[in-house]
């Protein structure tokens, strides 16, 4: 699959595996669409309308209503690419995403994810 199909996706396509690689290592759907929240400044009500709507990944994240600034402190290697080193953005979006999600999966404390 080429990046740009991947950018045509739902959110919602995707969405039930980040809560299934979550809730496998303990943690809950909750903390998911915290990270997903706090990641795009979507509230609870417009993050389930874009996964009801389908939404794909591209348009998700250009319609975000606040793209947390702290997010570029979002480093490392996901997908054997280094985070930092994503020039087009729409893929570090999904990126910083994913790396989030790895995050709640490796036990890290909500506040490290976040970067509080």
């Amino acid at each position: 699959m080429n990046k740009h199909n991947i950018y045509k996706m739902s959110v919602a396509s995707v969405y039930p595996h980040y809560v299934t690689k979550a809730e496998k290592k303990g943690r809950t759907k909750t903390e998911v669409d915290e990270i997903i929240r706090w990641l795009t400044g979507y509230s609870q009500g417009q993050l389930e309308a874009q996964l009801k709507n389908q939404t794909d990944f591209e348009t998700f994240f250009a319609d975000a209503p606040q793209l947390n600034p702290s997010r570029t402190l979002i480093k490392g290697v996901i997908c054997g690419v280094r985070i930092e080193d994503i020039e087009e953005t729409t893929m570090r979006e999904i990126r910083y995403l994913d790396k989030l999600i790895d995050e709640l999966a490796k036990g890290k404390t909500m506040d490290k994810i976040l970067r509080k």
